[in-house]
């Protein structure tokens, strides 16, 4: 698995020993702590050589530079410094560590001529490095044959990266925050990587459990449970499985006990075939990733437990495996979610929807909370309206709404918002139940928002369909996994900048 670099952060001194990355900007070059690094200024004399320009994110580097004892001496271009922004400094972290290689002791110097830069820019560029270095590597066997370069890599020790700014004790402090949200990241991105004849829901229920240890109370749901409580929705979706399905319901009480809890529930389809109605081969591996929504789910509730946010929080998962056998739920079947509302199937390949129709209203129903966010990778249509750089966003509440792609801004997990109407409700009306599952050819992504706006109630909500951003997304500066960890980031912020305290 992970193999991250360990972080510290201290005043600046000449770096000694190892590789030094030093800021050079296009309206200010380098400042005086990444002069003195350099002493003998080869590495300014090397930038017309190389073509460096300090354009952001881009790299000059100088092996064994002249009158020091470092192995390498890199320049890392920070472009316009008005631009410098939270994620900014994020993705220049992912560059750092794009950078590494096979360095073991790394000194960053945050300098920059004319500008003060502090304990947020420090943490923010050891976030970005964090991120960029995680790998899912657990099932990838090493073969030495008696190679020794082989071995040595093995037993190669992870890189120890040193921040020098100005207040180091801010950053330490700062960095405790986004490292709770980091291990949320990872464990998101984990679970979605994860096969799925590794990870069905009993597993994926076992990995909530984990959650425990920071505190968090989790109750897990069995089939048995779930049939009293009339979920026949879900539980329809998992009849053609022989692995049984699971709800798990995780609280983190860090507000004060009068304050109503927030509330995010996530559709976790460990795998997805479509049932009866098949989904085409090709590609059908990447059903492992049908869990999207509840990885971020459990991904934000440790990341609030393991940062103790001051908030009452719950994260609902629905877990399934929407496998086919004899006993598949059939296209044209009519169940009863737990709301009494009857639903007539006729396309079983429609099924994230059925298990949060019966999430989102056992946890209306349960907790009552403030707000709920329900997180999907629920549509193929929303990648054609949107592509992979937003998630769509559907909501009751303008407030929520607001606040959630403000949240998307700051954390660049970018949202957008898609219309809901009465028009588009009525094409679920069904002839032969309450409703039915699907719509008509188009506005797919907003039916199934319709359909789930139908268990909400009046309590605002939104619904996130991130079946373009939770995998399979483009590779970026501090994400170069198939899973993405999508939704941690963005919903810690949302918590973080409008509900605690």
């Amino acid at each position: 698995m992970t193999t991250r670099p360990s972080i510290a952060f201290a005043r600046f001194s000449v770096p000694a020993k190892g590789s030094a990355f030093v800021l050079s900007a296009e309206d200010g070059g380098l400042g005086d702590a990444g002069k003195a690094c350099d002493p003998a200024g080869v590495l300014e004399r090397a930038f017309p050589a190389v073509d460096f320009n300090a354009k952001f994110a881009s790299i000059a580097e100088v092996l064994a530079p002249e009158g020091t004892q470092l192995d390498r001496l890199l320049a890392l271009g920070v472009g316009k410094t008005s631009a410098l922004d939270e994620y900014a400094w994020l993705k220049l972290g992912g560059t750092v560590a794009a950078a590494l290689r096979k360095a073991t002791d790394v000194t960053v110097v945050l300098d920059l001529p004319g500008h003060s830069l502090g304990a947020r820019e420090a943490a923010s560029l050891a976030t970005g490095i964090l991120l960029r270095s995680y790998a899912f590597d657990k099932y990838k066997t090493k073969k030495d044959n008696g190679d020794e370069n082989a071995k040595k890599a093995d037993a190669r020790k992870p890189a120890k990266v040193t921040i020098f700014t100005a207040d180091p004790a801010g950053a330490k402090k700062a960095f405790a925050d986004e490292l709770a949200v980091v291990d949320g990241v990872f464990l998101a991105r984990d679970l979605v990587n994860e096969p799925a004849n590794a990870l069905g829901p009993v597993e994926f229920a076992a990995r909530a459990k984990e959650l425990e240890s920071l505190g968090v109370s989790v109750e897990i749901l069995a089939e048995k449970e779930m049939k009293k409580l009339g979920m026949g929705a879900l539980l329809g979706v998992a009849q053609g499985s022989p692995r049984g399905a699971r709800m798990a319901i995780m609280q983190w009480n860090g507000g004060k006990a009068k304050d109503g809890p927030v509330a995010f529930v996530g559709k976790g389809v460990t795998f997805d075939t479509g049932g009866n109605s098949m989904k085409p081969a090709s590609g059908m591996e990447e059903m492992k990733g049908d869990m999207g929504g509840a990885a971020a789910v459990t991904g934000l509730m440790k990341a609030l437990a393991a940062r103790k946010a001051k908030v009452n929080a719950v994260g609902i998962i629905g877990l399934v495996e929407n496998a086919v056998d004899g006993h598949a739920q059939r296209p044209g079947d009519i169940v009863t979610s737990m709301s009494g509302q009857t639903i007539e199937v006729l396309n079983t390949d429609a099924e994230g929807r059925l298990v949060l129709a019966d999430a989102l209203w056992y946890c209306n129903e349960r907790f009552q909370p403030r707000f709920m966010v329900n997180l999907a990778t629920l549509t193929g249509a929303i990648m054609v309206a949107l592509g992979q750089y937003h998630a769509g966003l559907f909501s009751n509440n303008d407030d929520l709404a607001g606040n959630l792609e403000s949240a998307g801004q700051a954390t660049q997990e970018r949202l957008w918002r898609m219309p809901l109407g009465a028009e588009y409700d009525k094409l679920i009306d069904s002839k032969n139940a309450d409703m039915k599952n699907i719509g008509g050819r188009y506005g797919g992504a907003i039916i199934a928002a319709q359909f789930l706006q139908r268990f909400v109630k009046d309590t605002p909500w939104a619904h996130l369909d991130i079946a373009g951003t939770a995998m399979g997304a483009p590779s970026s500066e501090i994400n170069q996994s198939w899973g993405s960890g999508y939704g941690v980031r963005l919903l810690d912020r949302l918590v973080r900048d409008h509900y605690e305290g």
